[in-house]
């Protein structure tokens, strides 16, 4: 409750007062505070979309369990990234930067750090092969068509893409991305649980929604809904002034541009990343790569669509289009975290491994 309160009280005078107060961003303390406050409050409201989607995924099993949690915090990525879009008079590699940093934070951050403590702590930890080959299988060709292909197109030499590229490519990626989804939800959502139990999660679903009655669980996930909407709204409002303020900051300190990207990445993936560890160290590999790998696939196939529709509504230059070191850095993640999602068991090397590319991409982020 608490949580909730402070929230929407912060979205109520931000609304009130908020034009005033980020008029008067020149004195440092004044805008850092304001800053830390809107940070606090967002970094609070996002972990409570957290612990709303993690109930969710108790009452649903897997995989829609952490299909609920990477949605709702990609729909925060994606307001995020709009917010500072349309605010910002120049702003065509946000989501790039944003994209690329969401990939590189996941697939080499999170997946090495889950994997080194699994390993310290488990030894080896096994998953679902087939559900790991399932997202890089889309994970691959989206991050490549999105970050990648708009380099060596001859109809534009900036990393842009024309609208007629735009519109194809974002159709194509909604619609690869909703067969992913037919595919985890569906047909084949075995691919998404632990291999040996396969329908494990749905028979003690279905188990307690037997023993509490019929209408149990459907008036618990809706009770649950509604409360992981309550959260996700006030970081929605509230992205705006925190885009404004971050905007200014990054200007002020003459800091990479880049940056600005892996705060939005850094701000809106901290709750999910730490609610795969948590998984990784009970030892649930499979919810950590559903979450990890989950949120990659959503990233991009969501946000690339997003962001270029925004660029077309509101005429702004959009950047996709990685740099040399940076598309480098991309293919040697693509690479590895196929070799490492290719066997049944992980181990401490894959984690190091993974962790090592994450420290050289912070590295060059402030010595490219």
């Amino acid at each position: 409750m608490a949580r909730f309160v402070t929230a929407w009280a912060t979205v109520g005078a931000f609304a009130w007062f908020g034009k005033d107060w980020l008029a008067d961003l020149n004195q440092p303390l004044w805008a850092l505070g304001l800053f830390a406050w809107l940070l606090a409050v967002i970094f609070w409201s996002a972990f409570g979309v957290v612990h709303e989607a993690e109930a969710l995924a108790d009452l649903l099993g897997e995989p829609l369990g952490t299909l609920v949690l990477t949605l709702s915090i990609v729909v925060i990525e994606v307001a995020l990234i709009s917010a500072v879009m349309l605010g910002a008079k120049d702003a065509p590699t946000l989501g790039r930067d944003t994209m690329f940093a969401v990939l590189m934070i996941v697939l080499n951050g999170v997946v090495g750090l889950g994997l080194l403590l699994g390993g310290l702590r488990h030894h080896q930890q096994s998953y679902n092969l087939q559900g790991a080959s399932a997202f890089l299988a889309v994970i691959i060709p989206l991050s490549t068509l999105a970050l990648i292909i708009p380099n060596f197109t001859t109809s534009t030499s900036d990393g842009t893409l024309t609208k007629l590229q735009a519109v194809t490519f974002s159709v194509f990626t909604v619609a690869l991305y909703g067969v992913f989804l037919l595919i985890q939800t569906g047909r084949h959502s075995e691919f998404f649980k632990e291999a040996a139990e396969p329908d494990a999660a749905l028979t003690a679903d279905l188990r307690v929604a037997a023993e509490d009655g019929r209408g149990a669980a459907p008036g618990a996930s809706l009770r649950h809904t509604i409360l992981l909407v309550a959260n996700i709204l006030p970081i929605v409002l509230l992205s705006k002034s925190l885009a404004t303020i971050l905007e200014y900051g990054i200007g002020a300190l003459g800091a990479p541009s880049a940056l600005s990207g892996v705060l939005i990445a850094g701000i809106v993936f901290t709750p999910e990343a730490i609610s795969a560890l948590r998984a990784v160290a009970r030892n649930e590999l499979q919810r950590a790569i559903n979450l990890c790998l989950g949120a990659a696939t959503s990233t991009i196939g969501l946000t690339v669509p997003a962001i270029l529709a925004v660029g077309l509504i509101s005429g702004q230059t959009v950047v996709l289009g990685l740099k040399p070191t940076e598309m480098t850095l991309l293919a040697v993640t693509l690479i590895l975290s196929t070799l490492t999602f290719s066997s049944l068991r992980t181990t401490v090397l894959e984690g190091a491994v993974h962790l090592v590319v994450f420290f050289v991409y912070l590295v060059l982020i402030f010595s490219p």
